[in-house]
Formats: C-alpha cells, structure tokens, sequence
C-alpha cells in the first residue's frame, strides 16, 4: 500500500516505518489464534477502564428483548467518557431498568462496561456493508 487516496496526513498517521497501523485491536488465544476485538478509534475510555463497544454489544443483543443495539462514548467531566448504548426494541415494553439488570445479572458485564446512558431508536445507522456509523451516533445526527 502506498498510501490512503488524497490523503497525505491520514498516510503518515497509518504508515510508520514501512508498516501500515489500521487501529484494530486483536488478542492471542492460547492456541494462537488471532481475534479482532474492537477498532482503537471506538475504544471508550471512562474512568481510566478501556471499554470495548463490541463486547457490550454482545451482551446487548444476547438480550431476547433487544434486536440490535450500538455503543458509543459520551462525553462526562468526572469520567471522561460514558458508555451510552443505542438499543433497538424488539417490543415497546422494554426498559431501561431490565436493560441494566440484564447486563449486571449473571456477570455479563462489569459494571463500569455498563451503558449508564440508553436510547432506544427505530434503527442504528449503517454503512452499505453494514458496518455501524458511530461517528453519527456520537454526534447525535441520526
């Protein structure tokens, strides 16, 4: 690769030394397999936790109430940052309550991965292929 089109100063953010950084985060198991975990860039850092809105994402949608949901940080002055999660109902009787208690119940989740801020929306904003557009999400456009 030689670089990313009409973009010189994203270029020299990705290439360094002849090698490309894509910002994905990936883990090692123990019998070598690698696995894509999250992207650097969606990484939400609240209260010095790195918080990775994949894996509350899969905690989300293994809710039987919830058809698909998204994760982004907000900003917080006391914590840096908030996970806020955008969760599309399967039912209208669903709650934020329930939500919570599910994540918490069973250690599903730690409780500082926890959404501390829920949305529920029609539908999450996508890209073509699917992928979720979170910078619309943070900025509220959707």
């Amino acid at each position: 690769m030689l670089g990313i089109y009409k973009d010189p100063i994203k270029t020299a953010e990705s290439i360094k030394n002849g090698w490309l950084y894509t910002g994905d985060i990936a883990k090692k198991d123990d019998d070598g397999y690698y696995y894509l975990v999250d992207r650097q860039k969606d990484m939400i850092i609240s209260g010095g936790e790195n918080i990775f809105p994949q894996e509350v994402e899969r905690v989300l949608n293994s809710h039987p109430g919830i058809l698909e949901s998204a994760v982004v940080g907000v900003p917080d002055p006391t914590w840096g940052e908030l996970v806020k999660a955008f969760i599309v109902p399967k039912t209208d009787d669903l709650t934020s309550e329930e939500i919570e208690r599910y994540c918490l119940g069973g250690q599903r989740l730690a409780r500082y991965k926890r959404p501390r801020v829920i949305e529920f929306v029609r539908e999450i904003p996508k890209t073509a292929s699917g992928k979720i557009l979170r910078r619309l999400l943070k900025s509220g456009n959707t």
